[in-house]
C-alpha cells in the first residue's frame, strides 16, 4: 500500500516524510505549479531504498517524461493531464490521475487502454492540476476494479474516514499538510502519516 507525500521541494522535507513513514515521495514537474521542482534539483534529492520516487506531469511530451524519469530516478510517472495511451512513457510505472468533480460519472473506469499500475483520484481543482486541497465523495472510489490512490484534501483529520469509505490501495497528501506551497508542516505531515498507516492497516 502507498503512503505518499507529494509536492516535495527540498531534502529536509523528504527526510522528515521518510522518518514519519512515507513510502512514496512526489516531485511536481509541472512548471506552472507552485510546487514545481527543477529536474536537476530533484535528481540531487536522495530517498531511502524502498521509497518510491513519483514524478507528477501535466500534458508533457512522452520523450520528455522518459528523459526526466531517467534523470531523476523515477519509479512512477503520475500523469495529471489529458494524456492518451500513446503518451504514456516506457520505463516507469504509470499512475493516471482522474478528477472527481460533482456528480459526473467517474471517467476511465473502463476506458484505460493500456496497463497502468493505479489511478489517482483527486478532487476538483478548476484550472489547476492537483494541490487544490478539495475533497470529493469518497464512496465513488469503490468498485472500480483498479488500484486506487486517494488524493485531494486529505489530512490527519479525515484520512481514516476516507479510507473507510473508499478502501483505496494508498493515500496521497499535499496542500493540507503544508505551511506554504512546497513547504511541509512537519507536525501535520507526521500526524497524517500516522493516521493513514492506522487506517490502512500498514
Amino acid at each position: 500500500m502507498v503512503l505518499k507525500i507529494c509536492g516535495i521541494t527540498n531534502l529536509a522535507d523528504v527526510d522528515a516524510a521518510m522518518d514519519a513513514g512515507a513510502n512514496a515521495i512526489g516531485f511536481n514537474f509541472y512548471a506552472r505549479s507552485p510546487r514545481y521542482i527543477e529536474p536537476e534539483r530533484a535528481a540531487e534529492i536522495r530517498t531511502a531504498p524502498g521509497v518510491r520516487r513519483v514524478g507528477v506531469f501535466v500534458n508533457e511530451a512522452r520523450v520528455r517524461v522518459e528523459e526526466i524519469s531517467r534523470q531523476t530516478g523515477l519509479d512512477v510517472a503520475q500523469l495529471h493531464g489529458d494524456e492518451r495511451a500513446e503518451d504514456y512513457p516506457a520505463g516507469p510505472a504509470v499512475w493516471k490521475a482522474v478528477r472527481v468533480d460533482g456528480l459526473k460519472p467517474v471517467p476511465l473506469w473502463g476506458a484505460v487502454q493500456v496497463d497502468v499500475e493505479a489511478l489517482v483520484l483527486d478532487g476538483p481543482a478548476g484550472e489547476l492540476y492537483g494541490g487544490a486541497g478539495r475533497t470529493f465523495d469518497w464512496k465513488r472510489a469503490r468498485g472500480s476494479g483498479w488500484r486506487i490512490v486517494l488524493a485531494g484534501g486529505l489530512d490527519a483529520g479525515n484520512v481514516a474516514r476516507a479510507v473507510e469509505l473508499a478502501r483505496p490501495w494508498g493515500v496521497d497528501a499535499c496542500s493540507r499538510i503544508e505551511s506554504a506551497p512546497g513547504k511541509k508542516d512537519r507536525q501535520k505531515m507526521s500526524e497524517f502519516l500516522q493516521a493513514a498507516r492506522t487506517a490502512l492497516g500498514a
